[in-house]
This record gives C-alpha cells, sequence and structure tokens, in this order.
C-alpha cells in the first residue's frame, strides 16, 4: 500500500538535505509533516544546509504543537522522536520516517508504521526516481547517516540496485 502522508524526524531531514536528496520527498509522499520540536532541531544550526533549506521547503507542512503521549513519553526519547510518534499514534495514517533505533523499537511496540531513510531510497528506485541507491547510500552515508554493512546489503537486495 503507497504511503501518503510521512512525518519525518530530525535526522532523515538533515542526511537528506545534507546528501542533496531531500526533494524525492515530496515525489514519493503527498504529505511531508515535521512537528515543532524536529523544525526547531534542524534550524537550530543556522548555517547548516539542512537549516537554511528546511524553511524554504514549499512541500514541507509543519504540524501544530503536540502533546506526547504517555506511552510514548515512557521511552525517554528525544524530543523530535517523541513529537513525530505521538503524532502518528494520533494520526494513524502516517508512517513514520526515523532512524534512531530506540524511537523505532518503540514505533514498533506501538504498532505504528515506519520507515528508514535508506527504506525511503529503495521506494525511491522503485518507483524509478532514482537509477541505483548505490550512490544515494554513499551521499546519505557521507552526510553523516550510519548505516551497518548488513543494512546496506538489505537495501541493495531490497532495491535491487
Amino acid at each position: 500500500m503507497p504511503i501518503k502522508h510521512v512525518i519525518v524526524d530530525s535526522s532523515p531531514l538533515i542526511t537528506l538535505y545534507k546528501s542533496q536528496l531531500a526533494e524525492l520527498l515530496p515525489q514519493l509522499f503527498g504529505q511531508v509533516k515535521v512537528p515543532p520540536a524536529v523544525w526547531q532541531e534542524v534550524t537550530a544550526a543556522k548555517d547548516d544546509i539542512a537549516a537554511r533549506s528546511l524553511p524554504q521547503s514549499k512541500w514541507i507542512i509543519q504540524t501544530e504543537a503536540i502533546a506526547i503521549h504517555p506511552l510514548i513519553a515512557a521511552w525517554d526519547l528525544g524530543a523530535g522522536e517523541s513529537q513525530v510518534l505521538s503524532y502518528a499514534l494520533a494520526h494513524p495514517s502516517h508512517t513514520v520516517m526515523i532512524d534512531d533505533a530506540a524511537a523505532r523499537r518503540c514505533a514498533i511496540g506501538l504498532n505504528i508504521s515506519t520507515l528508514g531513510t535508506g527504506g525511503m531510497l529503495v521506494l525511491a528506485k522503485r518507483r524509478g526516481l532514482i537509477p541505483s541507491i548505490a550512490e544515494p547510500i554513499q551521499a546519505l552515508q557521507d552526510a553523516g547517516l550510519w548505516l551497518s554493512d548488513n543494512l546496506v546489503q538489505l537495501l541493495k537486495q531490497q532495491a535491487g540496485i
């Protein structure tokens, strides 16, 4: 089933902007939402490409303030992860785009649909938006996203390189 609504955490946004791949988001998803805590995290470093690019991205929808759900607060995650997951819990039609391992475990435990930045590249390849995921994966890694060798191989296998 296609993902129509995605709510994105800081790490995917930062690495996508730094790797020049952020424009894939509006091509893949009907709505791309960012909660206030994520917006603040991404735009905090004024000299950073992500901080400059996020406010200029017309396809980003900044959500309203979000109360952290008690089930998510118990995980003691960061503010961005907590808002992303709380929003998705309140809006089940949304998929969270999140890379943090603890936040992904929380999402899985609460039956929240998740997608990692690497998984987004697989979608982009399957939809013909990129010819291969090899170079984009390297660009993400160069931008600071840590991906294990096993995960890189799995993503390449899923995408059919």
